[in-house]
C-alpha cells in the first residue's frame, strides 16, 4: 500500500523536557517518528528513548479490557463496582478512608477530573502523585521562598548563560534533550563554563570544566558557604534585595563565615576546588543553576533549594536572560499535576489548601458539595495509611508503586491487605497490577489527547494518531464515569478533554487579578476545533493579547503577601553515622535509554542494548576489600529489602557508596527492585523520599554456576536463583545463576525447549561436567533457536556478537562450531558493549575506529554514525576516545623510557 503518510505533532511521553514529536502514520499502518523541528522545547531533537517512541507501540502486552478479580468484565461492571465500594467505604469510615494515587504519566484533564473528584466532591485530600518523588522538594522551596510554585527561568537561559551550575542532575542521560541545548552553545561559545556537582562522575561530567564530588547530602554546606562568599567578596545585589527580599541578614547568619577548609571538609572536596567554584560564580553574573534529583530526592531536599534560591536572590540573578535558578522535573507533566493541585497539600490553579478563600473560590467554581479542609496524605504516609487499615480503597493511576515507591516490599504488603485496590494501567506487564481488584485498560500515548507541561511551564498537546485498541478509555473518562456513578453527574458530564481544559483555564482566572503566578485564562473559551489546534505556549496566558511572560522576578512581583522573596535561613547538618553493619551509602537514579519501571522503554531492543541488566556500580576500592570482581553478582541489602545485581567496578562511584538504577522489576529480573532497599524517610517539609542516601551492606553473592543464553522465545518460566531477562533483535537474552545439581546439558534443555521440538537430539554441546561448564546450541535448518553458555564463573561471552546470532544463518559447520567456540568469527567482528542505541554501535566499533585514524567526536559520527542522531551517547563516545589517547600516551612514555 502507498501514499502520503499522516503526520500528527504531538509532544513526548517521557521525561519533563517537553519534546515536540511529529508520528507520521502510513496508509498501511505502520508509525514512524522522529523531533518537530518548529517545537520550541527541542527543535527536533529527540533523545534514544524518543527516538525509539514507533518501537514501543505494539499491543502484545497490552491491558484491553477491564478485570475484576482477575476475571475479564464489562466497563459497566467494573465502573459500578469501583464506585459501589467507594461510596460505601465514605459511608462507614468517613472521605479520608479513600484515596487516589496518580502520576506524572496522565494528562493535566486527568489530573485535573481526579483533583476535583477527590477534593471537591469526596471532599479529601488524599490524593497524592509519583511527582513526589521527583519534585516536591522544589516545590516546598519553591512556595517559601517565592509564595508560589514558581519556575523563574526558560530553556533560551541555558544557551544565554556564560557559567552553568549542574546539581544532582545527570542531565546527559536524565534530560539529553536540554543537554545536546548546552553542548550546542558551549560549541558556538567556546567561553562558557561547566560545573557539575555530583557525588558520581556520570556522563554529564565529560562536557564539565569543574566537577565537584561532593558527599552525599552536603549541598547546603556548598551553597552556605557560597552565599558567604558572595557576601564577603561584595558581589550582593543590594538593590535588589533591599526592594524585593525580605530575611536576608538571618539567612546570612546561619549560613555562618566562609571558612574554605571548613566547607571543603564538610562536603569532602578539595579546597581549591571549593574556592574556584566560589570565584566562578561571583564574577560570572549570566548563572543559571539547574537542580534536580539529587537535590530533590532528600531528606533535607527542600533545605537545598532553598540554599540554592538564596544565592540568586542576594545576586538578583534571577528572571533575567541567562540568569537563574532552574528545577528541571522528571515527568512529562509533572508540572501539569502541580498546576491542578494533583498533590495531597495544593489546590488547582497554583491555589493553597491551608487558604480558606481559595478553598471557598475552588468549591465555588465547581459547584462541590464537600471541599477538603486539611492535606491528605503524602504519597509514603499514604501507602502506609493503607498498610495499617486507614485507607480501605484506593485507586492507583499510571504508575506502579510496588516498584517506584521507598520500601516496595511494605507497599507490596500494602496493597495485598487492602480491602479495594484499583489500578487503571496500559499494560499487563506491572507488578502493581497483580493487587487489583478491578484492573481498568487505559489510553496509552498516541491514543489519548491532553495537555502536558514542560519544565519551563510550556504546554503542549499530546495528540491521538492511535485509535483506541480494544476497550481501552482515557482516564479523565473513568473518573468521569465513577463520579457519576457516585451521585455527581453534573459536575462531570464532560464530552472531551476540550471542555475540561476550558473549565480548568476559566478556574485559573476565577478571583486571580494578577495575585497569583498561574494564568491561563485566555483559554477558557476555547472551542474543541481550537484545542485540536492549539499550539505550544508558556503561561502565564491570562488573555488572548498577553503573550505571557518569557521570565518572572526580574523585577521582584514576588507572590507572597507583601510581594517579597523570602530567604529562608537553612543550617547545614552532617550526614547520618553509618552503622558497621550497613557501612555503605545506597544511591538510585535512571540510565540513559530506560524509563522508570520500563513498561513503555523495555518493548524495543534497542533501548535494551546498551544497558541489559541491574548493576551496582562500585568503587575499585571497595571492590577489592570485598573481594569482588567486575561483573560478579553482588547483594546490596538494607533493613527493608535486599537486591542481587551485577557488579560494575568504576572509578566513577566514590568510595563507601553504590548506586544502582531505579528501573528493573520483578518483570525483567528476579531480584533487581532497587526501591524494595530504599528506606522511607522523607523531607520533612516536602515529603519526598531521599532516595539518594540509604545506609546498605554489600557483599558477593556466591553461586555455583552462572549462565548466559539467547532465546528465539520468550522463557515462560524462570526458577533461577537470579536472572535478568531483555528483549534483542530477533529474541531475548537472558542473563542466570544458581546452585544445585542440575545437569549443565538437562538446564540447557530445559531453556532451549520449544513446542514439539525435539531438543535432546538436535542439540550440538561441548560441556565439561567437572566444573559445570557447556556451551549448547539448537538449530532448525539454518535459523539459530538458541545458545546457552554455561561456566563457574560469570560467562566470559560477548553478548553483542551472540545476540547478533540469532538473526544470522549459520549454513556451515565452520560457523556453527564457531558458536560453539563462543567467540566470533575473524570475518565477523564482536561490535563490544553497545554505546550509540540508535545505530547499535559498540566499543570495540569506537576503538577500531580510533585506531585506524577517526580520533575525535565529528570523525567518529563520520564514519560510523554514532552520536548523530539523538546525541545522547556522546559524552561515552568521547569518554572512549579520551581512553584510548590516553593509553597511547601511555605506552609512547614506556616506550621512550624504554
Amino acid at each position: 500500500m502507498t501514499g502520503t503518510p499522516e503526520t500528527t505533532c504531538t509532544t513526548c511521553p517521557y521525561c519533563g523536557v517537553g519534546c515536540g514529536v511529529l508520528a507520521m502514520q502510513e496508509p498501511d499502518g505502520s508509525v514512524s517518528v522522529k523531533g518537530d523541528p518548529d517545537h520550541p522545547a527541542n527543535f527536533g531533537r529527540l533523545c534514544s528513548k524518543g527516538s525509539a517512541l514507533a518501537e514501543t507501540l505494539s499491543l502484545d502486552d497490552r491491558l484491553l479490557v477491564p478485570q475484576v478479580d482477575g476475571k475479564q468484565a464489562s466497563w459497566d461492571q467494573a465502573l459500578d463496582l469501583v464506585a459501589e465500594r467507594f461510596r460505601a467505604s465514605i459511608a462507614e469510615h468517613g472521605p479520608d478512608s479513600v484515596a487516589f494515587y496518580v502520576s506524572g504519566q496522565i494528562l493535566t484533564e486527568d489530573y485535573y477530573v481526579a483533583n476535583k473528584l477527590m477534593k471537591g466532591f469526596i471532599g479529601s485530600a488524599n490524593i497524592d502523585t509519583n511527582s513526589r518523588l521527583c519534585m516536591a522538594s522544589s516545590v516546598a522551596g519553591h512556595r517559601r521562598a517565592f509564595g508560589s510554585d514558581t519556575v523563574p527561568g526558560t530553556y533560551e537561559d541555558l544557551e544565554q548563560a556564560d557559567l552553568i551550575v549542574l546539581v544532582g542532575s545527570n542531565l546527559a542521560w536524565c534530560h539529553p534533550v536540554l543537554f545536546q541545548r548546552i553542548e550546542a552553545a558551549k560549541r558556538a561559545r567556546p567561553q562558557m563554563r561547566l560545573v557539575v556537582i555530583d557525588p558520581r562522575r556520570t556522563a554529564t561530567c565529560e562536557q564539565a570544566d569543574l566537577h565537584l564530588k561532593l558527599k552525599p547530602d552536603t549541598d547546603v554546606a556548598l551553597f552556605n558557604g557560597l552565599l558567604a562568599f558572595l557576601n564577603e567578596c561584595s558581589a550582593i545585589d543590594e538593590r535588589y534585595v533591599g526592594l524585593h527580599t525580605s530575611g536576608f541578614e538571618e539567612a546570612l547568619e546561619k549560613a555562618g563565615a566562609c571558612d574554605i577548609k571548613t566547607i571543603a571538609a564538610a562536603t569532602g572536596l578539595a579546597p581549591q576546588d571549593v574556592a574556584l567554584f566560589y570565584s566562578m560564580v561571583a564574577r560570572t553574573p549570566k548563572t543559571v543553576t539547574v537542580y534536580s534529583q539529587g537535590v530533590n530526592q532528600s531528606v533535607v531536599g527542600t533545605d537545598k533549594v532553598n540554599a540554592i534560591l538564596n544565592t540568586h536572590l542576594a545576586t538578583g540573578r534571577i528572571g533575567k536572560p541567562g540568569a537563574g535558578p532552574f528545577s528541571v522535573t522528571g515527568q512529562p507533566n509533572a508540572m501539569g499535576g502541580r498546576e491542578v493541585g494533583g498533590l495531597a497539600n495544593m489546590l488547582a490553579a497554583h491555589m493553597e489548601l491551608e487558604n480558606a478563600d481559595h478553598r471557598q473560590l475552588v468549591q465555588t467554581f465547581w459547584q462541590s458539595p464537600a471541599m477538603a479542609e486539611k492535606p491528605g496524605l503524602k504519597a509514603v504516609e499514604m501507602f502506609r495509611a493503607v498498610r495499617d487499615g486507614r485507607i480501605k480503597a484506593i485507586w492507583i493511576m499510571g504508575t506502579n508503586p510496588v516498584d517506584s515507591l521507598p520500601d516496595a516490599d511494605g507497599v507490596a504488603e500494602a496493597l495485598r491487605i487492602c480491602p479495594f485496590v484499583v489500578v487503571s494501567e496500559v499494560s499487563t506487564a506491572v507488578d502493581t497490577l497483580a493487587y487489583a481488584d478491578v484492573a481498568l485498560p487505559a489510553a496509552a500515548w498516541g491514543e489519548k489527547d491532553g495537555m502536558v507541561t514542560n519544565s519551563e511551564r510550556r504546554m503542549s498537546r499530546q495528540k491521538s494518531f492511535l485509535p483506541l485498541p480494544g476497550e481501552t478509555r482515557p482516564d479523565w473518562w473513568a473518573l468521569a464515569e465513577v463520579a457519576k456513578r457516585m451521585g455527581h453527574a453534573s459536575g462531570f458530564d464532560y464530552a472531551g478533554p476540550s471542555e475540561i481544559f476550558a473549565e480548568f483555564a476559566q478556574l485559573s482566572a476565577t478571583g486571580n487579578n494578577g495575585t497569583r503566578d498561574f494564568d491561563i485564562g485566555a483559554y477558557s473559551l476555547v472551542s474543541e476545533a481550537a484545542y485540536i489546534r492549539m499550539l505550544p505556549f508558556q503561561w502565564p496566558r491570562a488573555s488572548a493579547l498577553d503573550e505571557g511572560d518569557s521570565r518572572f522576578f526580574a523585577d521582584g512581583g514576588f507572590f507572597t503577601p507583601d510581594g517579597r522573596a523570602r530567604f529562608i535561613a537553612v543550617t547545614s547538618r552532617a550526614a547520618p553515622r553509618l552503622e558497621r553493619r550497613y557501612p555503605f551509602v545506597l544511591n538510585t537514579g535512571r540510565i540513559r535509554d530506560q524509563w522508570h519501571t520500563m513498561t513503555r522503554t523495555a518493548k524495543t531492543s534497542r533501548l535494551m542494548s546498551h544497558i541489559g541488566e541491574p548493576y551496582a556500580e562500585l568503587h575499585p576500592d571497595d571492590a577489592e576489600a570485598l573481594g569482588i570482581q567486575p561483573a560478579d553478582l553482588v547483594q546490596v541489602e538494607s533493613p527493608y529489602g535486599k537486591v542481587i545485581v551485577r557488579a560494575l567496578v568504576s572509578d566513577r562511584a566514590q568510595p563507601g557508596n553504590v548506586f544502582v538504577p531505579m528501573h528493573w522489576t520483578d518483570q525483567f529480573a528476579a531480584k533487581g527492585r532497587v526501591d524494595a532497599v530504599v528506606a522511607p524517610e522523607v523531607d520533612p517539609i516536602s515529603g519526598q523520599p531521599g532516595s539518594k542516601f540509604t545506609p546498605v551492606a554489600v557483599k558477593k553473592a556466591a553461586f555455583s554456576w552462572h549462565g548466559f543464553a539467547i532465546l528465539k522465545h520468550k522463557p515462560i518460566t524462570l526458577d533461577f536463583s537470579y536472572w535478568a531477562l531483555a528483549p534483542a533483535p530477533g529474541g531475548w537474552r537472558l542473563e542466570f545463576a544458581g546452585e544445585g545439581e542440575q545437569s549443565p546439558r538437562d538446564l540447557a534443555q530445559g531453556l532451549l525447549q520449544i513446542g514439539d521440538v525435539d531438543v535432546e537430539n538436535g542439540l550440538m554441546a561441548v560441556e565439561d561436567r567437572d566444573v559445570y561448564a557447556g556451551r549448547y546450541a539448537l538449530w532448525q535448518g539454518s535459523a539459530l533457536q538458541g545458545a546457552v553458555f554455561l561456566a563457574p564463573a560469570p560467562v566470559a561471552v560477548s553478548r553483542q556478537w551472540a545476540v547478533g546470532l540469532l538473526q544470522q544463518p549459520a549454513d556451515t559447520a565452520k560457523d556453527r562450531l564457531g558458536i560453539l567456540a563462543g567467540r566470533p568469527a575473524a570475518d565477523r567482528p564482536d561490535p563490544g558493549a553497545i554505546v550509540c542505541s540508535c545505530f547499535q554501535v559498540g566499543a570495540n566499533d569506537i576503538a577500531r575506529a580510533v585506531s585506524t585514524g577517526a580520533g575525535t567526536l565529528d570523525a567518529i559520527g563520520a564514519t560510523l554514525k554514532a552520536g548523530t542522531n539523538c546525541g545522547s551517547c556522546r559524552s561515552e563516545i568521547c569518554s572512549l576516545i579520551a581512553g584510548m589517547q590516553e593509553k597511547e600516551v601511555d605506552h609512547a612514555d614506556i616506550a621512550q623510557a624504554g
